[in-house]
């Protein structure tokens, strides 16, 4: 009886683990959606999302970083527990996931520099030089971006071997579009497109991420034992 009951008990915490990383996606998305749509001067074709750590109203993004960070990790920590029968990929997956929500939280502590007239009353143009705390931000936010896409590929690794076409496709195609983004904003500098994708292919990572919680969600027992192998 007592360990049918710890083993509801740990059930019952993966869930709540796994309920955080299906949350943490959409509450940085919609926070940024309305960030974007009540800023005065910020136009996500010209300023990357972090820049809204910037301003008097910088407090909110920092907020969106640190909370959705935090979620993010108690996510990875879900997965960790409900994923299948341990391999490499099988264990480096949640990891990496976790490495993600951590640099967000990272990135909540080191600020992007103002540039290019945001927030209103910044110079016009690039900055001539980079703060110590916007190195860093642009330091901890390369690590986390490349966690997050090294997850998508590891996780389609994953469901590709267990025959679970769908779920491969839509890994491997977030991470190839995360990779592609991220590319086209260094090979085109200033491009509005090239920054609006970007943009939206951070979104659908984070989607992405979020859908992954609450797939392991629905496939989990009530003493919080994998029903699947992935």
């Amino acid at each position: 009886m007592r360990k049918n009951l710890t083993a509801t008990a740990a059930g019952g915490t993966t869930r709540r683990l796994l309920m955080c990383g299906v949350v943490a996606g959409p509450l940085y998305i919609i926070a940024v959606l309305l960030q974007i749509l009540t800023r005065d001067g910020f136009d996500i074709s010209r300023y990357p999302a972090s820049m809204l750590s910037n301003g008097d109203q910088g407090w909110i993004q920092i907020a969106n970083f640190a909370v959705s960070g935090l979620l993010f990790v108690a996510g990875a920590v879900g997965l960790h527990r409900a994923r299948g029968p341990a391999g490499w990929d099988g264990t480096w997956g949640p990891r990496l996931v976790g490495v993600f929500g951590a640099g967000m939280i990272a990135a909540a502590c080191f600020s992007a520099d103002p540039a290019d007239g945001f927030p209103p009353g910044t110079p016009v143009g690039p900055p001539t030089s980079m703060s110590t705390q916007g190195m860093l931000h642009f330091l901890v936010s390369g690590v986390a971006f490349l966690a997050l896409i090294a997850a998508c590929f590891v996780f389609g690794r994953r469901f590709a071997a267990a025959g679970r076409r769908g779920w491969a496709a839509l890994s491997m195609v977030t991470g190839a579009l995360f990779v592609a983004g991220w590319i086209s904003i260094f090979v085109v500098q200033g491009s509005r497109v090239a920054n609006v994708a970007f943009a939206l292919a951070i979104a659908l990572a984070l989607a992405w991420a979020s859908l992954l919680a609450a797939y392991r969600l629905a496939s989990t027992r009530r003493d919080g034992i994998a029903l699947t192998v992935v």
